[in-house]
């Protein structure tokens, strides 16, 4: 998980802490509050309260973040058969002032309808090309979703409207709510809260997810 970061030129390099090596294929998973996940001492009110039978699985992000990409493959594998009961709500987390862009960069994603357009080629752009002035420089994130087709000038006024203020206010509230001081995170039901660390890798992260999404819907004998 990373902390807080205070200085842009190494937003990669001390973003993520180092994390432990990733755990036997054949291991068999055996899932413990305190090793693979811990509970919240106060549960976080979710999307899915009046929505009976349903979990909330929220990923807390920052496209900064090379743990969150590499964490991405593993939640796309997992989207594709997600217990039926989880319904999946990204977050991006500004932890620090200049993660903002970066969360705004997808809220107005999100609000324009074209999240599909950007989120993964936003991710490649930073990682794989290098192009870290994207999550700095609104001009160069603009330019940038012009690029993918997107309208640039309504998505430079959707990165300062009121719908993604509002969206951003209330990141950070769930961030605090959450107790959460690094990405990625992954947090089920409002109350247990997963990560790469604990869990070993990202594909273990998945598991303990669906562990915990059957917990929560009474699915499971643990």
């Amino acid at each position: 998980m990373p902390k807080f970061p205070l200085i842009p030129a190494v937003l990669l390099a001390f973003a993520c802490a180092l994390l432990p090596a990733t755990a036997s294929a054949d291991e068999a998973p055996a899932f413990k509050e305190g090793t693979e996940y811990t509970v919240l001492k106060t549960p976080v009110a979710t999307s899915t309260a009046e929505q009976p039978g349903k979990v909330e699985v929220v990923e807390l992000f920052w496209f900064g973040c090379p743990h969150c990409y590499r964490l991405e493959p593993a939640i796309q594998e997992w989207l594709k058969a997600r217990p039926e009961e989880a319904v999946f709500v990204r977050v991006p987390a500004a932890l620090a002032p200049n993660w903002e862009l970066g969360a705004r960069a997808y809220y107005a994603a999100l609000s324009l309808d074209v999240e599909d357009k950007l989120h993964q080629p936003l991710f490649d752009a930073i990682h794989k090309d290098r192009k870290l002035a994207l999550i700095t420089d609104e001009n160069a994130l603009v330019s940038f979703a012009g690029g993918l087709g997107i309208d640039a000038e309504a998505y430079r006024k959707a990165l300062h409207s009121f719908d993604v203020e509002t969206r951003l206010r209330k990141s950070k509230q769930l961030v605090v709510q959450y107790r959460v001081t690094g990405v990625p995170a992954v947090i089920v039901a409002g109350k247990y809260v997963t990560d790469i660390a604990m869990a070993g890798s990202p594909a273990r992260v998945m598991d303990v997810v669906n562990f915990l999404v059957r917990k929560e819907s009474g699915k499971s004998g643990s």
